[in-house]
């Protein structure tokens, strides 16, 4: 087999608002086709759901991050706006210092172009391409109400079980349908209504007329910037809809295609049609034959009213506090990555017994030595735990109370080979001694505006 998706993975957040939770705080709903959307919790982002794909990805193909040679990472929300992400989501995979890093954005067409992009270039080995998004508009913009979250990520390399046969592109330049001012966080569009249904209809219309079978496919992942948008083009209802993901997450932007393409691999449709759309405008339509193992996590775990949604969005939360923080210079958390990124630890070449962090003394024997790396398992039990309440939190962490409310710590055993480590790390949610919890990634704080990243636990089955 040629070059192709030999595997995928997907990742939502867990918080969903409804419908109908906006049209009781407004009145009004106006964005058809979308029952719930997808909300981060206040230390997630695009990065951290990223990674939660890319790890499914590769536990899907049967791999582990030192397979990558080639790393993607597509999104329009990223945590910073100049940064290249692709360092600190392989430091979370264990990914070869020397892979190769790439990155897309600029539009919600970009986790295709990057798809494309991998899947074109022979000989380059092992690909991740990593898209990942939660857009976001004023609180009474249709845009907001619309706005989801979610990952895909989709492991790329030869002798795949999914290949793509075909592919069209079309532009059409018609600005102003969807865009984001220089500096701004918020979506915005002139809300043109005939203007902005033809920028999207016909680049993707186009694309379809470029394809020598046209979309005689089982399942179609086409951008869904809402839940009616996809439906305008002439493509088959029945095919969109058995794959859509815009009526449980929202609009995910760069993800939604992705996403899309991960729900037809696992319902198992052998033949797909992604339809990748930015504004500007323009599309790009891929056929593929196949399908590849998927390993997903889209459930929802709690449904937060309007008020617990504004919270998590950052629009009802007062100022940070100054002062106080324990600073911790960016050298030294650097040098702290691979234990905050995989809790790497390490073994005592002498008694054989395992400390995190892997510096100083031995905790068993005591002699100073140079530890062998180990990465204990993501899984673990808690061994003691508390509760942070609110106003009790340092002040790096009280942005995340302000918008999340109070936080558990715990010190959690993870299986190290035939030890155990205790690890001191916070949690996502609430877990007592003796439950079984996982290490999830997650933003720790933000200090000087760069965006701390480390694991959080949160209690399996969550």
């Amino acid at each position: 087999m040629s070059r192709g998706v030999l595997a995928v993975g997907a990742y939502a957040p867990a918080n969903r608002v409804p419908a109908a939770a906006f049209e009781d705080a407004w009145g009004r709903f106006e964005v058809s086709g979308v029952e719930t959307t997808a909300v981060p919790d206040a230390d997630e982002d695009a990065l951290t759901m990223g990674v939660e794909a890319a790890r499914r990805a590769l536990s899907a193909g049967g791999v582990d991050g030192a397979v990558l040679d080639v790393l993607t990472f597509a999104t329009t929300t990223p945590p910073l706006a100049e940064e290249d992400l692709t360092p600190r989501l392989g430091s979370y995979l264990g990914a070869p210092a020397n892979v190769a890093g790439r990155t897309y954005g600029g539009h919600t067409r970009a986790g295709v172009d990057a798809l494309l992009d991998a899947l074109d270039r022979e000989g380059e080995g092992t690909a991740l391409v990593v898209a990942a998004d939660c857009p976001a508009g004023e609180p009474d913009d249709p845009r907001e109400r619309a706005a989801g979250a979610g990952a895909a990520a989709l492991l790329v390399g030869p002798d795949a079980p999914a290949t793509v046969v075909e592919t069209a592109a079309a532009t059409d330049p018609r600005p102003g349908t969807r865009f984001r001012r220089a500096g701004d966080d918020r979506l915005d569009g002139l809300d043109a209504g005939r203007y902005d249904r033809a920028a999207f209809v016909e680049p993707v219309e186009a694309t379809l007329d470029g394809l020598d079978t046209g979309a005689d496919v089982d399942a179609v992942a086409v951008q869904a910037p809402d839940g009616r948008l996809p439906y305008r083009a002439d493509i088959d209802d029945e095919a969109v809809a058995a794959v859509e993901t815009v009526s449980e997450l929202g609009d995910t932007a760069a993800a939604s295609v992705p996403l899309g393409l991960a729900h037809a691999f696992e319902a198992g449709h052998e033949r797909t049609l992604a339809i990748g759309w930015g504004s500007g405008a323009g599309a790009v339509a891929a056929r593929i034959e196949g399908t590849a193992p998927v390993e997903a996590s889209l459930s929802v775990d709690r449904e937060l009213d309007y008020t617990a949604y504004l919270r998590r969005r950052g629009d009802v939360v007062g100022d940070v506090p100054d002062g106080g923080a324990a600073h911790v210079s960016v050298p030294s958390w650097r040098r702290s990555l691979p234990s905050r990124h995989r809790h790497e630890a390490g073994r005592c070449p002498d008694c054989g017994a395992v400390a995190f962090p892997p510096a100083g003394a031995c905790p068993d024997c005591r002699s100073l030595t140079d530890f062998e790396p180990v990465e204990p398992a993501r899984t673990g039990t808690v061994e003691a735990a508390t509760v942070i309440g609110e106003g009790g939190a340092p002040p790096e962490f009280a942005a995340l109370q302000a918008r999340q409310g109070a936080f558990g710590v715990a010190v959690v055993a993870f299986d190290a080979g035939n030890e155990a480590v205790s690890i001191p790390v916070q949690v996502v949610g609430e877990a007592a001694v003796g439950d079984r919890v996982r290490a999830v990634p997650r933003r720790i704080y933000v200090e000087e505006g760069v965006p701390r990243y480390g694991l959080k636990a949160l209690p399996v089955g969550d």
